[in-house]
């Protein structure tokens, strides 16, 4: 089962950490749609055969879409491709975009799972990200949500400087509150040419505080451990029944195609990405040419990557997998290099899945990259 990613690349306004392909004009929203829809045609054999369990809008911020919008584009999906009987269909939406009536009309959409963008419930850290919502917004579209949508996701960002754990702590506990059955948590980075990294050199902003970022995870793992959830991957909480299907087809390395400008796609062999730039993408589309570069992904590539992805899940990696399809020296080489790690109980064993241990969970990409193979294949 594969799943389609469709990127909108519309944002109200940019938010001061996000390094994300997006544009603050809509003037080109129109023939973005229309060249969605082409590119889903365009691509339709690549899932010939297969059939399709997922369609996930993500962004930039696809609840800046009308109803009708979106509902053209889930139509697409259904015309040229194999959709299964209930699909996860998931729109990623921004609380000031989610008044009372377009959670109606996304209610009786074919949308069954709302991602919603909170990032705190307090004012200070909305404004110091140049969130479009403000603190009343994210409680009453959770409130207003919850009527219509039984799936429902929040993300939240930890590691704010000067966000205390105290605060941070409330964060989680007003989320708590809603009774939300998947929760997506975040320590905020700093990325290149962020209006949030100016801010920082500039002395206007305190740096990032890594320790205070670890501590905030450990709170967040501990009390939604207590509250029912599972940690299903590193930035993802689910309740039973309700892990998001998209993101665990990404983690257990499934196929996915990535529709729209800078939008990635993989298919076991190689991963493609799109152009990131929406009038050179809507040209390359009106003329029937994909905008997209492809990577084959050699043996020692793969091995990478599902260390990478294995490693951040509850799934872990699997030994007789490695050896199954890398080979005994793949086999061998992660047993040697995890070694240090399971004797400083970052790691650990269970049969023969290697997993990482609560303690060494924040670090997981670090250690992940010592199992890395580097060395060029023969």
């Amino acid at each position: 089962m594969s799943g389609i990613y469709i990127h909108i690349p519309f944002c109200k306004q940019a938010c001061h950490y996000c390094d994300f392909h997006f544009s603050t004009s809509l003037g080109k929203k129109e023939a973005m749609i229309k060249a969605l829809q082409k590119e889903l045609e365009l691509r339709k054999d690549e899932f010939k055969g297969e059939t399709v369990g997922t369609i996930y809008f993500g962004g930039g911020t696809p609840s800046v879409l009308n109803t009708p919008e979106i509902n053209t584009i889930i139509k697409t999906v259904y015309d040229y491709y194999k959709v299964i009987e209930n699909p996860e269909i998931t729109l990623e939406a921004n609380p000031d975009d989610l008044d009372s009536s377009k959670i109606k009309e996304l209610a009786d959409s074919p949308i069954n799972r709302l991602s919603i963008g909170i990032q705190s419930f307090f004012e200070a850290d909305l404004k110091l990200m140049n969130r479009a919502h403000n603190a009343a917004e994210a409680e009453d579209c959770i409130k207003e949500a919850s009527k219509y949508f039984d799936n429902i996701s929040i993300d939240l960002i930890y590691g704010v400087p000067q966000m205390s754990n105290e605060r941070w702590l409330e964060n989680i506990k007003k989320a708590l509150s809603f009774n939300i059955p998947h929760i997506s948590s975040y320590a905020l980075t700093v990325e290149p040419k962020t209006a949030l990294k100016k801010f920082i050199e500039q002395g206007v902003v305190p740096p990032i505080d890594d320790e205070k970022a670890q501590e905030h995870y450990t709170i967040l793992t501990d009390t939604l451990a207590n509250a029912g959830f599972d940690n299903y991957e590193i930035s993802n909480f689910g309740k039973p029944g309700y892990y998001s299907k998209n993101n665990t087809a990404y983690w257990q390395g499934k196929k996915y195609m990535g529709i729209g400008p800078s939008a990635h796609s993989f298919d076991g062999q190689r991963r493609g990405w799109n152009i990131a730039n929406n009038p050179k993408y809507i040209k390359s589309i009106q003329e029937e040419v994909l905008p997209m570069e492809v990577e084959v992904l050699s043996t020692t590539d793969t091995y990478n990557e599902y260390v990478m992805t294995g490693l951040r899940t509850i799934w872990g990696v699997s030994l007789n997998r490695i050896k199954t399809e890398f080979g005994e020296g793949y086999h061998d080489y992660i047993l040697q290099q995890a070694e240090k790690h399971i004797q400083e109980k970052l790691l650990f064993l269970e049969g023969d899945t290697l997993l990482v241990s609560k303690k060494g969970k924040f670090l997981s990409d670090g250690i992940a990259s010592d199992l890395f193979l580097i060395n060029l294949e023969q």
